[in-house]
């Protein structure tokens, strides 16, 4: 399984903390909010590489980020990583995250299970129940969370599901919630659903949230939801990654 990490946003709402430094880099205690992920996920045994899309304009701090990770874990069990670069310089030409997963799908040359993860998140739990979960369904999985506020469902992807917590429709911000069962940006794409990832784009799938492709798929293969076992933590302000300095910040 390759764990894809898109990190390709400007992160506009932080300027200007992020206007010349990515957001997913930027330090929550004595880490940044991308190590916490990738320690996690260093762990995951099914997990062989993590590979990073980013921007051109971030590019080079990613580099240094890897490098910087090689140098202090040395030949450890760390899985290795690789930087995308998806070439755009600016908020008005990015890709989008469905874009950047299918241009590190091609880099890559990606024949294998896929893991694909927001870099801008701090979880108090671990992806491993994720992938175990997985395996036992043995179909493309989402992630998702019990939000009892209308006003943040119309904000997000809202799924109906079964008995089974397989996935019965999926709706991308609704004015009208089908269930109070949130997606936050975390999914595992099997291997057999690539072809259809491929083609996404000629079927009319949205490029801008990694949301978009969840979508797409539950009209098309079969999917299940993982509900969180704990609590995540969204950086998308400067007030919310004040926040999570204060929270997470001993840790």
């Amino acid at each position: 399984m390759k764990n894809i990490v898109i990190a390709a946003g400007y992160a506009t709402r932080l300027y200007p903390l992020t206007e010349n430094f990515p957001k997913p880099l930027l330090k929550v205690g004595s880490q940044s909010i991308l190590d916490r992920i990738i320690d996690d996920v260093d762990n995951i045994a099914a997990v062989d590489e993590h590979i990073i899309v980013t921007n051109h304009k971030f590019a080079h701090h990613f580099e240094a980020w890897a490098n910087n990770r090689k140098e202090h874990n040395g030949n450890s069990t760390r899985k290795p990583i690789s930087i995308i670069d998806d070439g755009t310089t600016t908020n008005e030409t990015r890709l989008g995250a469905v874009r950047d997963l299918l241009l590190a799908i091609d880099q890559c040359h990606i024949d294998d299970d896929i893991m694909v993860l927001a870099a801008d998140n701090i979880l108090n739990f671990s992806f491993q129940g994720f992938v175990d979960f997985f395996k036992k369904k043995q179909t493309s999985i989402i992630m998702c969370h019990h939000e009892p506020e209308i006003y943040r469902l119309q904000r997000t992807g809202v799924i109906a599901v079964d008995e089974n917590m397989r996935v019965l429709e999926m709706q991308e911000k609704p004015q009208q919630p089908i269930s109070h069962w949130a997606v936050p940006p975390f999914y595992i794409y099997a291997r057999k659903d690539l072809p259809l990832i491929r083609d996404c784009m000629n079927h009319g799938c949205g490029a801008d949230a990694p949301g978009n492709l969840a979508h797409y798929l539950a009209t098309r293969t079969p999917l299940h939801a993982w509900p969180m076992p704990g609590a995540r933590f969204d950086i998308g302000s400067l007030d919310s990654l004040e926040e999570a300095r204060q929270k997470f910040g001993k840790q």
